[in-house]
């Protein structure tokens, strides 16, 4: 299967495999701090390893880091 990930296209030797999985098999670091884009909308973290990813989809993983600078 082909998908698209972070704008990159990854072809994976699956037909069909979950989040979770594909997190997996994409090495992410810290996927449980990991936000998951799926063609356009955005996944709740519990359905990760219930939502099948299939050939051309897209996702987009994202790490939101908290922070920022002092005005003043």
């Amino acid at each position: 299967m082909k998908v698209t990930v972070n704008g990159e296209d990854t072809v994976i030797e699956k037909e069909q495999l979950t989040v979770t999985e594909l997190l997996k098999f994409m090495k992410v670091d810290m996927p449980d701090m990991v936000s998951v884009e799926l063609n356009g909308s955005f996944l709740e973290r519990n359905n990760f390893e219930t939502t099948k990813v299939k050939d051309q989809d897209s996702l987009e993983f994202l790490y939101f880091m908290g922070g920022g600078s002092k005005l003043g």
